[in-house]
């Protein structure tokens, strides 16, 4: 994880992805997310990819850990079996912040997407950490920017109580 002084707030991206833990292919929501991040003024290392499961939720409580203020997860929200990038986020959770999971599922299903509302992604604060769960394809994690670069540095500034 970047350090706060490189420039911006801590951030980290977590990618749930087993085929690409595996190397069967490369991960490729990850560096958008980074990109997009790195955009809005975070300090942001390229993503980290991890199995789904326990890895995924292992590498989110080490960031909230080491002092991110915002950690991006992709990938993991669907019905499969193996989908539980949610059921590892939640217990991290000190306070959920559904406005956003339901924003960015709406924006999914607003732009022609039925598939969109089946995401079972989460927001909340851990810590002094805004945690979102985005969808694991390219066009899900899109929209979801969209629905989150315009709140997304407001948002984490306000987790530590700074004026509106």
């Amino acid at each position: 994880m970047s350090t706060p002084d490189a420039g911006g707030l801590p951030a980290v991206v977590v990618v749930a992805s087993n085929r690409a833990a595996a190397g069967v292919y490369e991960d490729t929501t990850g560096p958008l997310i980074v990109e997009a991040l790195r955009g809005l003024g975070f300090a942001v290392d390229d993503a980290t990819v991890r199995p789904d499961g326990e890895p995924v939720g292992a590498a989110v409580a080490l960031a909230v850990k080491a002092g991110a203020r915002l950690v991006l997860t992709t990938g993991g929200t669907g019905l499969t079996p193996t989908d539980r990038t949610p059921e590892v986020t939640r217990p991290l959770l000190d306070r959920e912040v559904p406005g956003l999971a339901e924003a960015i599922r709406a924006a999914g299903v607003a732009k022609g997407v039925p598939t969109a509302a089946l995401s079972r992604g989460l927001a909340g604060i851990a810590g002094s950490c805004l945690v979102v769960n985005l969808p694991g394809s390219r066009g899900g994690v899109k929209d979801a920017l969209e629905v989150l670069t315009p709140v997304l540095v407001h948002a984490v500034e306000q987790i530590v109580g700074s004026d509106h």
